[in-house]
């Protein structure tokens, strides 16, 4: 009886919504920030830089598709994306050297962050999983 007690108590401490970690991840593209909740508390909240005139940052709900500690874009002359989460295409958010453009539109698309802030949510993403990791862009 006392097995069955704690196999049972086990299950509900394991399964249960109070254990589960969640990463949000929401851009706002007309104040150009970006607040980071970990289990629904907001733990973060930045300045970006998103898609400059003519080159716009996508909207909507997404989850990572694939992550790069070291990247460099293909298509924009080789220039870093340290701490690449990409989101949807070649959309990534990222960061960047141009941290003095952080809080105004200006990126390719992207969401830029500053480095620092990059690696923490790498490093956030990482360990809790893209699975459990949503981002929001709206704006």
């Amino acid at each position: 009886m006392l097995r069955r007690v704690l196999i049972a108590m086990m299950f509900v401490f394991a399964a249960g919504p109070a254990f589960a970690e969640d990463i949000s991840v929401i851009v706002d593209i007309s104040t150009q920030t970006m607040s980071v909740s970990v289990d629904g508390i907001t733990e973060y909240n930045w300045k970006v830089s998103t898609g400059r005139k003519g080159h716009r940052t996508p909207t909507g709900d997404y989850r990572p598709t694939r992550m790069a500690e070291v990247y460099y874009s293909k298509k924009y002359d080789n220039a870093p994306m340290p701490h690449a989460i990409f989101f949807t295409g070649g959309f990534a958010i990222h960061g960047t050297e141009y941290i003095r453009s952080l809080g105004g539109p200006a990126s390719h698309g992207c969401v830029r962050l500053h480095p620092d802030n990059a690696a923490l949510l790498y490093s956030l993403v990482a360990r809790y999983g893209a699975g459990n990791t949503e981002i929001r862009i709206q704006g």
